[in-house]
């Protein structure tokens, strides 16, 4: 027998070394001994080790572990994975068009999407969805991952949902046809004042530069002149959605960023027109400011064509490309680097193989002191780069902002950190709202709100009041009431969470503004949660008075 299994192992090899040519052109170089090592090394496992081994994992693992010697951003998804990491930056998934949250291990409808199939049949916010296909999912810890994964499917396949709703007995059922569902990478825009915009992009995606044209006329339309353009915690996306977004600002011939690497060329990409007519831009960022957005960040900087304000960005500028793997799975390889129209590149430090290090960069930030005091940073002259209107930009890590803001860490106190972390805000906002949900819908007009939006979705004619009136209303007066803050302690009674009268004290001011939006954003949607909370944060009143001071 271990005749049988040598012999095998020759004949293996001696096949695989057939496709030794083939490999070496298809592996940029790499010498015949260095493939001849990966195969007989791998066939030699498979059939000579003491135990069995799963070869895909074999493989799987392999590749993992070249890319873990490269950089932080090189990376190898598996194939059941590659959908969904797709899915946020494609501008749709299919399913049956739900915001939801989970509340006691019970999903709950946030909103469902205007248009999309579970509106069509009729489920509505604030429905517990139970059952799906005869399958209990309320009550049995499911994760949110095997939740997603029984209500997405493909465009056109049915799934039954139980749903309990407040006031009707028993559980109701409802058949959902799936259907494209778009996924939105702008999260908020409205204006701030007669003359001042805010838009806030979460992302960037296929679908983000159509998104912004859109909002940016429709805000236009209501007088803006100035843009306050919200990119903190947009952790980026594709290359050509920042190039199409940054060409919006821009005069002709302006760069954008250029890319360049080891066996890439230099490519560069300049704007064509500068279309959106805006007269001061102003940009907010912080530590996950990252990649595509550091890119528009850059060129609005470089270009003296706005401020950035806020903190120093993440400083992603390695630029990664899709490689599809023949069962579907994918690496993201590192091919180049992102550079500035001045040529400084975003690029933190990094060490090969130390992905850990590079991964607490943030709490390094924060032992630093570097989030409390821009005077903790110090760049190199080497770093120092002029923009063509005489200002000085640096390089090395991240895009130091033009006005720096300082981390207010007595805002969100310990108290808050542990009620945000244990999901008691959160939950009680949607027991509070599953109460009171008809007395909000009825006393702040929301049906004639969703019946308006819905309109808007299909492009048809509808009362723009109806849009912001009832929230104008909720948002001047509205305050969150006794009940509401007795059902958080509650909750932070029932997660253990120790505290005094003097640090609840001082953390109520923010709870009560996170409740209120948080309160909005279900009633209403991200929009206006954002018009609740901005108000609160310094790096949001800065921006303003950047505005006001360009």
């Amino acid at each position: 027998m271990k005749k049988n299994i040598i012999c095998s192992l020759g004949i293996s090899i001696l096949l695989l070394f057939t496709l030794t040519a083939t490999a070496q052109r298809t592996m940029g170089g790499m010498n015949e001994m260095q493939i001849r090592k990966m195969i007989v090394s791998q066939s030699a496992i498979k059939q000579l080790y003491v135990d069995t081994v799963n070869d895909q994992k074999l493989v799987e693992d392999a590749i993992r572990g070249m890319l873990k010697e490269l950089d932080p951003h090189s990376q190898y998804t598996p194939a059941k994975d590659v959908q969904a990491l797709n899915e946020p930056l494609q501008g749709s998934f299919e399913g049956i068009g739900v915001q939801y949250n989970v509340n006691e291990d019970t999903l709950v409808v946030i909103q469902p999407t205007s248009g999309g199939p579970s509106e069509k049949v009729g489920i509505i916010a604030g429905d517990k969805i139970v059952t799906v296909d005869d399958s209990v999912i309320a009550g049995v810890k499911m994760s949110r991952a095997e939740t997603m994964k029984r209500l997405r499917g493909p465009k056109g396949t049915k799934v039954k949902l139980g749903i309990i709703r407040q006031g009707i007995p028993g559980i109701q059922t409802f058949v959902v046809t799936r259907d494209k569902i778009p996924v939105y990478t702008l999260d908020a825009a409205y204006m701030i004042d007669e003359t001042t915009g805010y838009i806030r992009i979460s992302s960037f995606g296929q679908t983000t530069h159509s998104e912004f044209v859109k909002a940016a006329a429709d805000l236009a339309g209501q007088g803006m002149k100035n843009l306050l353009l919200d990119l903190q915690g947009n952790g980026g996306g594709y290359l050509q959605a920042a190039v199409e977004l940054a060409d919006e600002f821009l005069s002709d011939g302006e760069m954008i960023v250029y890319t360049e690497g080891r066996t890439l060329g230099r490519r560069e990409y300049h704007a064509k027109a500068g279309k959106m007519n805006i007269d001061k831009i102003v940009i907010l960022v912080d530590g996950y400011t990252a990649s595509a957005a550091e890119i528009v960040s850059g060129a609005i900087q470089d270009n003296d064509r706005g401020t950035i304000v806020g903190r120093r960005t993440f400083g992603k500028g390695l630029v990664q490309r899709p490689i599809d793997l023949p069962d579907g799975s994918m690496i993201r390889l590192t091919v180049a680097h992102y550079y500035s129209p001045v040529g400084r590149c975003f690029q933190k430090p990094y060490v090969k193989g130390d992905k850990k290090s590079y991964d607490n960069d943030m709490l390094e930030r924060l032992n630093s002191g570097e989030l409390m005091s821009a005077d903790s940073i110090h760049f190199p002259d080497s770093l120092k780069y002029t923009t063509k209107g005489g200002r000085i930009v640096y390089g090395g890590g991240g895009i130091m902002p033009d006005v720096y803001v300082p981390l207010d860490t007595t805002i969100y106190t310990r108290l808050y950190r542990e009620l945000a972390a244990k999901s008691c805000i959160i939950q009680s906002t949607l027991k509070y709202l599953e109460k009171h949900r008809k007395a909000f819908i009825k006393q702040y007009n929301i049906e004639a709100y969703r019946k308006a939006k819905a309109k808007r979705f299909e492009n048809k004619q509808y009362d723009p009041k109806d849009l912001i009136e009832g929230f104008r209303k909720y948002q001047s007066e509205f305050n969150v009431p006794q009940e509401m803050i007795d059902l958080l302690l509650d909750k932070a009674k029932e997660s253990k969470i120790q505290y005094t009268d003097s640090m609840l004290q001082a953390t109520m001011p923010v709870l009560r503004i996170q409740l209120k939006a948080l309160l909005a954003r279900d009633l209403w949607d991200m929009n206006e949660y954002f018009q609740i909370i901005n108000p609160s944060l310094e790096i949001y009143r800065q921006g303003l008075k950047a505005i006001k001071e360009e």
